[in-house]
């Protein structure tokens, strides 16, 4: 058995499902070891915008166009940075609403790769919050989990804080 190493992943996109719209940036740390971090910008795949979540990313398409990496290059990137961290470990992609993040990083590793080094599912940091604390659905949202564990980070739709924040909620709830 593999020693398993969690990466907490976010993204930001330019609306809500992959192949439509855009994945516009990544941001990921080691859980563990979140000095160990991952972020990239990402050339959009399309001109499909949702004004909403584009305005939540505080990201411009044409900023991305010209200092975002080529999709190929980025996902390249992001799977050579999960394996080297992961050190023959199987690297577990874990995400707050990892549905959603999942999407677009399944869907781009596949498309432009032919392969996710996370595999084929997500540890989703929501359920496993419910799990733990036996709690309903909508006590699961991100500022309920940060004020009941006393989290120090916040989210801010960056997509590296949002991952580093993301990491200790992980490690406050596993314990």
């Amino acid at each position: 058995m593999r020693r398993e190493v969690f990466i907490s992943v976010d993204i930001e996109a330019s609306g809500p499902i992959p192949g439509e719209y855009s994945m516009l940036s990544i941001g990921a740390c080691n859980v563990y070891r979140p000095e160990q971090s991952f972020y990239c910008l990402l050339k959009p795949t399309g001109t499909k915008v949702d004004a909403e979540a584009l305005a939540v990313t505080g990201l411009s398409l044409d900023t991305l166009h010209s200092e975002g990496l080529d999709v190929a290059e980025a996902m390249s990137k992001f799977s050579e940075w999960a394996v080297a961290t992961s050190s023959g470990g199987t690297p577990v992609f874990v995400g707050l609403n990892a549905g959603f993040d999942w999407s677009f990083v399944n869907y781009y590793f596949v498309r432009y790769l032919a392969s996710n080094p996370f595999g084929f599912s997500p540890l989703d940091i929501k359920a496993m919050y419910m799990g733990a604390k036996q709690c309903n659905w909508r006590e699961t949202r991100s500022s309920s989990m940060k004020r009941v564990l006393g989290a120090t980070l916040s989210g801010n739709h960056n997509a590296l804080d949002d991952a580093l924040f993301q990491a200790e909620l992980f490690r406050l709830i596993r314990g």
